[in-house]
């Protein structure tokens, strides 16, 4: 995707590729999508590899896109692994794309670490944001846009130390706290936009790169995902992988890098 409204030729996008604005799910700020389709739900079936380590199992997929907006290519790559540490209450996965196209904002959207489903904040006690703070579940009793509230942009001149996005979770029968759900993002200078709005249930969107990319280049980031018993665990694990938007991985071992 990058900036900019598909509006003059939104009629002869094939596939999933129109995105209209200017809602209570997209907000009022203006994209488009370059190349599709949506991966989570129309890319069907992926043919993962999987690798056994010593004391890990990774996952690597891949996806070719097929559809391209008028003037655009097909043929951009998304690459993804993830590692399965034993012991580990988490995850580490990145996500990579490498471009056949060329943009002055190119960036690819996910959902991280994904939506909280609840009536009234039944299932959840708070959510954390690193670069705003904690949010009490009466802010998500109605629905509200993108850029209503909560919305993160980057300012290259003010990238926050970190980027980690939580929710505690509740036990909606006995209203109970649990373990937190967190998703961080080990590059804060990665993310170029993340909301977490409401739209039926909680959605946590992040848009990854949204800088200038020319055909041939590649931008991606690194995560950690996964249960965590305070923030403060959080920012610890976060502390030791911070600065990666890379992840290697063989059967010897896997490794994060500093590249996508």
């Amino acid at each position: 995707m990058e900036p900019g409204s598909d509006e003059e030729y939104r009629d002869k996008l094939p596939g999933d590729l129109p995105y209209v604005f200017d809602n209570l799910y997209h907000g009022k700020r203006a994209k488009r999508c370059i190349e599709g389709p949506q991966i989570c739900t129309q890319a069907k079936e992926l043919k993962p590899v999987v690798v056994y380590g010593k004391d890990f199992v990774a996952v690597k997929q891949n996806h070719t896109y097929t559809l391209a907006a008028p003037g655009k290519k097909t043929g951009s790559k998304w690459e993804q692994t993830i590692v399965f540490p034993a012991g580990k209450r988490y995850f580490i996965s990145a996500d990579k794309i490498t471009a056949v196209n060329a943009s002055d904002a190119m960036f690819l959207r996910i959902d991280m670490p994904g939506h909280v489903k609840h009536k009234g904040g039944d299932t959840f006690s708070e959510v954390y944001l690193s670069y705003h703070g904690t949010i009490a579940p009466k802010e998500f009793e109605k629905d509200f846009a993108p850029d209503e509230k909560f919305l993160y942009t980057r300012d290259d001149k003010k990238v926050p130390k970190r980027i980690i996005r939580a929710y505690h979770i509740r036990d909606p029968k006995t209203g109970k706290d649990g373990p937190w759900l967190a998703g961080m993002t080990l590059d804060p200078s990665a993310v170029y936009e993340a909301w977490c709005h409401q739209r039926g249930y909680v959605c946590m969107i992040e848009e990854i790169g949204g800088r200038a990319v020319k055909a041939g280049d590649t931008f991606g980031a690194a995560f950690i995902v996964g249960y965590f018993d305070s923030v403060e665990e959080m920012e610890k694990v976060y502390d030791e992988l911070a600065g990666n938007q890379g992840l290697e991985v063989s059967e010897k071992g896997w490794t994060l890098k500093t590249a996508p």
